[in-house]
Order: structure tokens, then C-alpha cells, then sequence
């Protein structure tokens, strides 16, 4: 299958803990109000809910040889993901895991990186990558084998023809580094939230950060949460607010909110329009717990689009 979009990064569940005590004690049972399994990772929920939009989507990435592996794999395969590119460790790495000890104002991220760590230029198959009408990247941070090669295969993807994306997620070692400033250049679309946007920049100041971003990246899309969202070019800016929900679970609505832009952009809709439909999607991923889990129901999805976008 020719994909529309080819997705870079990693693939691994999320348990996520819910009602997790504020303090709890060392050698004491401690009592959680529940927690779901579901399918984590950045580049995953973004393939995911990408190809449940109706984009054709194919993903290059590294997985153990374990359930954790295949369940994430039977998620992705559900939604319609080419998954003939994605590999298997070779030394017995296990597929990452991250756990997220979910509280009412903020989340804790605990990640285990496993086989992702593994993914390199040489597992790479270019002629498949540029085949794509895009190439999206997922943490940066976390693709410690595969950094070095970043900015040639961004590079050489722009010289193909192909539009790119990048959304960094956070860097665990907090140093925004790791050759990033040579990527940036031969990315289209940045996504960034607001914290990320100054790391990135170098700058206490979002506003300062946008700017300096958008000198450099050809579209500078900053998510700001239940403040909205702030498209900026060098010449141009366009601000959303965000679209009331029920809000469930906010995991993974940030990588929903790049599915939604990606998924408009390709089909040429302008910057306010793909930033509409972006927050459309980032809003209805938090309907449910995860990610994933609200783009697994199709009818409601269909239901939200058509209740935000009456006139699609």
C-alpha cells in the first residue's frame, strides 16, 4: 500500500493509573481507583487516529518479541496502519512501556524505552519512506539510535517532494539537544506545546519562542491545552480556542490534535482550516481514557465531526 503519510517513531502501550494517592507510603499497600491498558507512544496514537480519519498511513518502527509488542500491533492493525515496516528487535530487547500515574491537574510519565532505543537508519527502507505524499517524526528525544540520521532522511524528503512534520514530545534528559537545530530546517510542521516551544527556542517567553520558531520551520503549530492553539509563519498568525468536551482523560490529545492538522492539510485545507479540525480531534480523544480508545468507536467519531463541522 502507498501510504499518504509515513510515521517515524515508537510503538508501546500506556497503563494508565487513575486515582493514585497524592503521598503514598513506602512498604504500604496502596489502593488505585482503576487503570486501563491501551495504546500509548506519540507516533502510535498519531498513526492510529491519522488512519482512522481516513488518511492511508505507514509505519516504520521497532517492537519487542513479546504480547505488549503484538497487542500494540493488533490496536494499530484495527485502524487500518500498514504495519510491514515495523521490526523486531534483535536483541531481545522488550517493547517500551509507559506507565502514567494520572492526576486530577497533572500526569506523571514514567517510560521505559526498550526496543524503541533500537531504531536506526538502517532499518530504514527510503524507498518505501519516499513514496509517501509526508514523513511525520515522533519524540525525537526518544529515538536514541535514529538522531544522527534524522536530518539527512529530512533533508533528502524535502528534496523528494515530500512535506514533513516533527513533534518532539518532551526530552527526558531536559537538554534539547541531540543535533535538533539541523532538523528544524527541513521541517514544514512543528507541533510543539507551549513548554516544549521554549525549550526549543531557548526562551522564557512563548511569544519570543513562536517567532524565533517560525523564522526557521514553515508552519509553527503551538498546542496550548483548554487555551486552544497558535498556527504562526513567518509572515502570519491564526489563533483557536479549544472545543468543549467531556473531558475523560487528556493522554494523548496533543498527538489526536497533529492527526486532525495532517489529515486536513493534506487535502489542502488553509491553516485555520486544519487548525479547526485539529482541535476537533484533540478535544474528542479526551472523551475517553487513552489516546486511542474514542477513535476505536467510528460512529462517534462521526457524530463529534459532524455535531463541530456542520457543514462537512
Amino acid at each position: 500500500m502507498r501510504s499518504d503519510v509515513c510515521v517515524i517513531g515508537e510503538i508501546n502501550p500506556d497503563l494508565i493509573l487513575y486515582g493514585v494517592p497524592e503521598n503514598p507510603q513506602p512498604e504500604r499497600e496502596t489502593l488505585i481507583e482503576k487503570f486501563r491498558l491501551t495504546l500509548g507512544s506519540s507516533a502510535a496514537i498519531f498513526a492510529h487516529n491519522l488512519a482512522v480519519l481516513g488518511t492511508k498511513v505507514g509505519m516504520i518502527s521497532k517492537i519487542g518479541s513479546d504480547p505488549l509488542g503484538n497487542l500494540s500491533l493488533e490496536w494499530l492493525a484495527s485502524a487500518g496502519v500498514d504495519l510491514s515496516h515495523v521490526s523486531v528487535a534483535v536483541k531481545e530487547n522488550p517493547t517500551g512501556l509507559t506507565v502514567i500515574l494520572a492526576k486530577p491537574d497533572h500526569r506523571f510519565i514514567l517510560t521505559y524505552p526498550g526496543a524503541m532505543s533500537e531504531l536506526s537508519r538502517a532499518d530504514l527502507d527510503l524507498d518505501y519512506i519516499f513514496a509517501a505524499r509526508h514523513l511525520h517524526v515522533a519524540s525525537y528525544f526518544l529515538q536514541r539510535s535514529l538522531q544522527s540520521g534524522l536530518c539527512d532522511l529530512f533533508r533528502d524528503a524535502k528534496a523528494k517532494g515530500l512535506s514533513t512534520s516533527l513533534d518532539t514530545n518532551d526530552d527526558p534528559d531536559d537538554r534539547w539537544q541531540g543535533g535538533l537545530e539541523a532538523v528544524l530546517p527541513f521541517v514544514d510542521i512543528l507541533f510543539p506545546n507551549e513548554r516544549e516551544a521554549k525549550k526549543i527556542a531557548g526562551t522564557d517567553d512563548l511569544e519570543q519562542a513562536i517567532f524565533k520558531l517560525s523564522q526557521i520551520c514553515r508552519f509553527v503549530v503551538v498546542k496550548l491545552g483548554a487555551r486552544g492553539a497558535i498556527v504562526r509563519t513567518s509572515s502570519a498568525e491564526w489563533k483557536r480556542k479549544a472545543v468543549e468536551a467531556h473531558c475523560v482523560d487528556p493522554v494523548g490529545a496533543g498527538d489526536s490534535f497533529d492527526a486532525g492538522y495532517i489529515h486536513r492539510y493534506l487535502q489542502g485545507a488553509t491553516p485555520q482550516e486544519c487548525l479547526a479540525y485539529a482541535a476537533i480531534a484533540g478535544a474528542f480523544s479526551t472523551t475517553c481514557e487513552g489516546g486511542t480508545e474514542a477513535f476505536r468507536d467510528r460512529g462517534k467519531l462521526a457524530e463529534f465531526l459532524s455535531a463541530h463541522l456542520p457543514d462537512r
